[in-house]
């Protein structure tokens, strides 16, 4: 793929994240997001071929966006209680800085699971962020810092505090700023996982 096509799609893809996150998968049309980007219907179609491998598309996207995040913080040396925070710093501040990649992952992803049966069964279209987590359990483990317990517990336990910080975020009842409570986050999650 040419650089000038490789950044259309990019930027189909940016939009099509921006308006699913806002208005939810069945509230965007293939026409909005040509609107948006002041393109033809057709030409969105020339890079994605229907409204649902754009949708698998944008998952695996932001996936491997905060995938290659938390692979950041696995290359650091420094303990896994160090890598919670950095890891919960890293989920919060995506949630503030780039609230639509959150979003679309709680509002289109978790909520339209049917346009995710084929060719995104599992997790197959979330193994950036996926592969990445599995690494920092298993290196955590290993190392003796962390309990050795089933990889879904432990994963659950993780992604129900960020999930769920981000949710009260969204719905913005939080009293302070998200990143405020990243130490008492980073300080439950550890004391929940650890020897």
């Amino acid at each position: 793929m040419t650089d000038k096509k490789a950044l259309k799609r990019e930027s189909i893809i940016q939009a099509a994240l921006q308006l699913f996150s806002l208005n939810g998968f069945h509230g965007t049309t293939i026409p909005d997001i040509a609107k948006k980007l002041h393109m033809s219907v057709g030409n969105v179609y020339n890079y994605f071929s229907s409204k649902d491998i754009l949708a698998q598309e944008i998952i695996k996207y932001t996936s491997q966006a905060l995938g290659k995040e938390i692979h950041k913080v696995n290359m650091m040396d420094v303990s896994a209680k160090e890598k919670i925070g950095k890891i919960v710093e890293v989920y919060f501040m995506m949630a503030k800085d780039k609230p639509e990649m959150i979003e679309y992952f709680l509002r289109v992803y978790l909520s339209n699971r049917e346009v995710f049966h084929h060719g995104c069964e599992g997790m197959v279209c979330v193994s950036g962020f996926i592969t990445e987590i599995m690494i920092f359990f298993d290196e955590s483990v290993s190392s003796g810092e962390l309990r050795n317990q089933d990889f879904f517990s432990a994963f659950g336990l993780f992604m129900g505090y960020l999930g769920g910080m981000v949710f009260l975020k969204g719905e913005d009842v939080l009293p302070k700023p998200i990143e405020e409570y990243i130490d008492d986050i980073s300080y439950n999650i550890y004391n929940a996982l650890k020897v």
